[in-house]
């Protein structure tokens, strides 16, 4: 396996990591790694944040240098897009119809933003690639205290908020759903965030969508009208699956993967945002769209294809920065029926921990980083954390554990 041929369709970071990972474990076949933008693979989470204040450029954000990949002989095409596999003669076609056969594929074909299907969506932008958030710079530049308007209050709309807000614009956040990133933390962080937040100027209005989008208005399902010199969405995701399915994978919400992130075809693989996989941290199938979801993926299919399968089992990780606030989090807490806080969340310094049916399932830091570091290693070694031991005066985490140790 190590002569064999590898196409990786998607140059992210989860498919760059394939790349990287099959040569730093002494893959010497053909690499070839696809992408469809014009530039090297590079880093998403600091487009909604340092590059959108512009405190560093793409060359700040790429994975590896070019000349990382012609030292280690990985063919980077740029700027194409794959349009078909034929998994019977082992080829992926491009949309300049030229073929490239494998031995293995993996597709890493990311997502793409979910559309807003209501009247005057076309006056909304999306931040996603580089070229969308050059985009919004180009409207930002040299402007102070624009309208801005952002739909959606998950991690990309706070974390855009947050560097437009610091920019000296007027910012108001529309979310549908009662509580701002509803699916990703608890209440109470959710609601520091708000407040953190409005503390700065920022309008957050929560439980009310929007209905359409006019020439310099937003109106919203409740009937307020909002003013608007622009307007970027950020309400989740798509996953890239046409391909896939087209050449007869399983898809359901994301290309349906095995343990080992395999299809069901033994030669072909899928990692990263179009990746739907069976998650013991989840208890069932489940689709991540994060930087530690992506790189593990990556590197655990490298292995599969070198013949070292393991079952994926990682740990998942997200982050968060806005403002002066360090939001960092361990496991899933979507579906916790308990929760016990920890620290001073007066002072902006506290963490929640999140229990389902007594047993500790995930950990939000908001700038307790230890508490994060601490929490992925109780997680990830099997965990006797109950409610009732964290909920006693004075509980430390850190001290917990040199205890159990």
């Amino acid at each position: 396996m190590r002569g064999e041929s590898v196409v990786v369709v998607g140059a992210g970071q989860a498919g760059c990591q394939v790349a990287v990972s099959l040569r730093e474990q002494g893959h010497r076949g053909p690499i070839t790694l696809i992408g469809d933008e014009q530039a090297a693979p590079y880093q998403r989470p600091p487009l909604t944040k340092a590059y959108l204040a512009g405190e560093t450029d793409l060359a700040g954000l790429v994975l590896r240098q070019d000349s990382y990949y012609e030292d280690h002989g990985i063919k980077l095409v740029r700027g194409e897009r794959v349009i078909g596999v034929d998994r019977q003669a082992r080829v992926a076609v491009l949309g300049c119809a030229r073929t490239i056969s494998y031995d293995h594929l993996v597709f890493a074909t990311g997502a793409r933003p979910r559309p807003l299907p209501i009247p005057g969506a076309e006056h909304v932008l999306n931040l996603r690639t580089v070229a969308d958030a050059d985009a919004i710079r180009q409207r930002l530049d040299g402007q102070i205290g624009l309208d801005v308007v952002v739909i959606g209050g998950g991690f990309i709309g706070l974390e855009f908020a947050a560097v437009v807000r610091k920019l000296r614009h007027e910012v108001t956040v529309v979310e549908a759903q009662p509580q701002v990133m509803q699916r990703a933390v608890s209440a109470e962080t959710a609601q520091h965030l708000v407040n953190r937040h409005r503390s700065e100027g920022v309008q957050i209005l929560t439980g009310t969508g929007v209905a359409a989008v006019r020439e310099g208005l937003v109106e919203l399902a409740d009937g307020t009208v909002l003013v608007a010199d622009l307007v970027v969405a950020g309400i989740g995701v798509i996953p890239n699956t046409e391909v896939a399915q087209r050449a007869g994978l399983t898809v359901d919400n994301g290309i349906v993967v095995d343990a080992h992130l395999g299809t069901v075809d033994p030669r072909v693989y899928a990692v990263g945002d179009c990746a739907r996989f069976a998650s013991t941290h989840a208890g069932g199938l489940i689709r991540l769209e994060s930087v530690q979801n992506a790189t593990d993926q990556g590197t655990t299919v490298a292995a599969a294809i070198m013949g070292s399968a393991e079952p994926y089992t990682a740990l998942p990780w997200f982050w968060s920065d806005q403002y002066d606030v360090k939001l960092q989090t361990a496991g899933l807490t979507n579906g916790h029926d308990r929760t016990v806080t920890v620290g001073d969340p007066a002072e902006g310094r506290f963490s929640v921990f999140c229990f389902k049916n007594d047993r500790l399932i995930g950990i939000e830091a908001y700038n307790r980083p230890i508490d994060f570091l601490m929490g992925r290693r109780i997680l990830e070694g099997g965990n006797s954390l109950t409610p009732e031991i964290v909920a006693q005066p004075g509980f430390d985490l850190r001290a917990s554990q040199q205890k159990a140790a």
